[in-house]
């Protein structure tokens, strides 16, 4: 068979096969599903933390430089994506994606994201200062957060292959990740209406001194929030 007629034949199963699908209790990995039409449904908040002006940065320091910056925010941002009972599900680039479930998964994401910026401004920046005082880059990243049901499946070829992960609250996370970087942490109205107040307001006992501004309708289309707090360790 040509690959012509390998790719054809493909597609036409993928549009013609009907799926297979299971409530999914826990965050898949890509050996829990099969190449084929198979997928996992769950309600799922996603996060993605993304490292801004990566371009600028690359073009414009020593590679060496701009790979430490990667793996550091990287890792600080896996790390405490972790302790807080989310799930990696991939890396791309600069950005890293994680997903959480269960009651407390927005309360658990959006103190992730603030969290995240703690590791920022009292990490990551004061090392980078520390450590090269005549280079004047100040790092800075942001995070998305919305919260949706996901169909989770598995895509690409044998030995190489990874989930995709459909629902808006994939597409809007990656978007509100991308914005700009006024606000480090962005959650969607659907995420702060779920959350707790210990995750609201700093005054939590009496619900006072809200840590989230709302933004209103985004030229994303829908509601969102911005926080510039820092989740203290």
């Amino acid at each position: 068979m040509s690959l012509t007629d390998e790719l054809k034949a493909y597609v036409a199963n993928t549009h013609n096969n009907a799926w297979t699908t299971r409530d999914g209790t826990t965050v898949p990995d890509a050996d829990d599903l099969k190449l084929s039409n198979d997928a996992v449904e769950l309600e799922g908040t996603v996060l993605y933390a993304d490292l801004a002006h990566s371009t600028d940065m690359v073009n414009s320091y020593q590679n060496w430089f701009a790979a430490a910056v990667y793996k550091n925010y990287l890792y600080c941002a896996a790390r405490i994506i972790r302790l807080h009972d989310g799930v990696i599900t991939a890396y791309d680039g600069d950005r890293v994606m994680g997903v959480f479930i269960g009651d407390s998964k927005n309360s658990n994401a959006a103190k992730c994201a603030l969290r995240i910026n703690a590791a920022v401004v009292n990490i990551l920046r004061p090392e980078i200062k520390t450590r090269y005082p005549s280079i004047s880059f100040e790092l800075e990243q942001r995070v998305g957060i919305d919260t949706s049901d996901l169909f989770v499946a598995r895509t690409g070829i044998r030995g190489s292959n990874d989930l995709v992960w459909v629902g808006k609250a994939a597409n809007n996370a990656a978007k509100m990740a991308a914005l700009r970087t006024y606000y480090p942490t962005y959650i969607s109205e659907a995420v702060y209406t779920q959350l707790d107040a210990h995750t609201t307001y700093r005054d939590s006992t009496n619900h006072r001194d809200d840590m989230w501004t709302n933004l209103g309708t985004s030229d994303l289309g829908y509601v969102i929030y911005g926080s510039r707090y820092n989740w203290p360790f």
